[in-house]
């Protein structure tokens, strides 16, 4: 495991961990039964399928 060589300074520290941050999904419009919604890209197949119900996501 690496170890680093010198203490790293509370300003990069806090810098670094202030660049992981959650992004936003890329909503998609879907239609089921008549109507559209936006979805994850990634949930798209569950919601066509029935597996999802798009009314709960959000």
């Amino acid at each position: 495991m690496a170890v680093p060589k010198r203490r790293t300074s509370r300003s990069n520290t806090r810098h670094r961990r202030s660049a992981w941050r959650a992004r936003v999904p890329t909503l998609v419009p879907v239609t089921v039964s008549g109507r559209t919604y936006q979805v994850p890209r990634r949930l798209v197949r569950a919601v066509q399928r029935g597996y999802v119900d798009p009314e709960n996501l959000w």
